[in-house]
């Protein structure tokens, strides 16, 4: 739908000195789209003119006239249509608020919607009393942002190019008022806060804390785990002859604590903590021992602290949850019915959803071959406390989310449970 039409003003002020002229120099025609009328688009022909400024001084010698809530220097769109597919872009995007805009009759592509957004001028900020601030990645281990969050409304403040301290003291110089910070344990970010604001007061945000106390958990258990099994052998309860199952999961536990302890990870860590206490026998502080080793600042520090080396191999050693887990049993079950194909194992259990590789399976079965023959199981056996990271459910889980408290004292129920989050999730600050 077109709609010609023509100002009825006779004069228009210069631009550029504001004096007002009623010259004409020429006329022409300017197209502007405008918003859709009964669902079909509409566009506003209109008959404009371009006026001679008469100062002399002034830097324009002609300008064209510009219609009040129509029309805007080199704009194609009104105004109001402008202004309704910004609010389209901010509040969808780029696809979605094509299709919606499509919807309303105004034809226009997701780059189009993009680049309104982008061209938005950045809302002021104002002063933050708590801040909140965390890295986040760019490209992982490669380049790292920050994230400056306003904890009482809890929304985006700005963006920080990197996580240098003396990014983050310049913002607290630049904006002041905040009382407040809310951080990680990051040394940078500590530093930046002493600089940037020197009476704040510093506080671990809700979600770190979380964190480190599931991490603290898991390391701790996984360190000591060897004495549950230890006080295991000499619990006066009449001993039960292991079953083929026991024997299937203990010759896979073996196999698979041998390739721990051979992999890549545990003979790097090993080499690494020889290293540092070397250097650190010999009087060496941190940074001097970053510098000759070539390592991160965290990565010498923890190694620095470390008591010994089984310290640090203790999340390695206790080991993670891997696709196959919850199809063991399924294994065992098929090994002693006599079925040892793991092509056949490998298309039971992929039918059964298995997202793993055939590998994986072959190389589970593997230890079967030598050590335990296929028959059936009779009885299954008692498995010793909870795992490292079921440990880490018990402080981070609510009372009122377990079944029942008998449940929750059993060591067997402690095993049962759902997967642990060592990283969970909490309400934000």
């Amino acid at each position: 739908m077109s709609i010609r039409a023509s100002p009825l003003s006779v004069s228009a002020s210069c631009p550029a000195c504001g004096d007002t002229s009623d010259r004409v120099h020429s006329r022409y025609e300017r197209t502007v789209a405008d918003t859709a009328i009964g669902n079909r688009p509409s566009r506003l022909v209109l008959r404009v003119r371009r006026f001679l400024c008469l100062t002399s001084d002034c830097e324009r010698r002609t300008f064209a006239e510009q219609i009040d809530g129509v029309t805007t220097r080199y704009a194609r769109r009104t105004p109001l249509l402008r202004g309704t597919l910004e609010r389209i872009g901010l509040a969808l995007a780029g696809r979605a608020g094509a299709r919606l805009a499509t919807a309303l009759g105004v034809h226009v592509g997701r780059s189009t919607l993009l680049r309104l957004v982008r061209a938005l001028p950045d809302p002021p900020t104002a002063t933050v009393e708590v801040l909140g601030v965390d890295d986040f990645a760019l490209r992982r281990r490669h380049r790292y942002g920050t994230v400056l969050i306003d904890m009482a409304t809890h929304r985006p403040v700005d963006v920080l190019a990197d996580r240098k301290a003396d990014t983050f003291a310049d913002w607290l110089t630049a904006h002041p008022g905040t009382t407040v910070v809310c951080r990680d344990r990051a040394g940078a970010y500590a530093e930046g806060a002493r600089t940037g604001a020197p009476d704040a007061i510093e506080v671990a945000d809700r979600w770190h804390l979380w964190h480190n106390l599931a991490e603290a958990v898991e390391k701790t258990v996984a360190a000591h785990h060897g004495c549950l099994r230890a006080n295991a052998a000499v619990d006066p309860e009449p001993i039960i002859e292991r079953t083929a199952a026991e024997d299937l999961r203990r010759a896979a536990e073996q196999a698979h604590t041998a390739r721990r302890e051979q992999s890549v990870l545990v003979a790097r860590t090993k080499r690494r903590y020889e290293a540092v206490a070397a250097l650190k026998a010999q009087g060496k502080g941190i940074k001097p021992i970053q510098r000759e080793l070539g390592l991160a600042k965290e990565t010498v520090r923890r190694y620095y602290r470390a008591g010994s080396v089984d310290e640090l191999l203790a999340t390695p050693r206790a080991g993670r949850r891997t696709v196959l887990d919850e199809f063991t049993e399924h294994l065992h079950e098929r090994w002693n019915d006599g079925c040892t194909t793991a092509l056949t194992l490998f298309d039971e259990i992929r039918a059964l959803g298995y997202r793993g590789s055939h590998a994986t399976v072959r190389d589970y079965l593997r230890p079967f071959r030598n050590s335990v023959p296929p028959h059936r199981p009779h009885r299954k056996s008692r498995r010793f406390g909870p795992s490292p990271r079921g440990c880490c459910t018990i402080p981070t889980t609510s009372p009122t989310t377990s079944n029942s408290d008998s449940n929750r004292s059993s060591p067997a129920a402690s095993t049962s449970r759902p997967r642990p989050r060592t990283s969970p999730r909490s309400p934000r600050c």
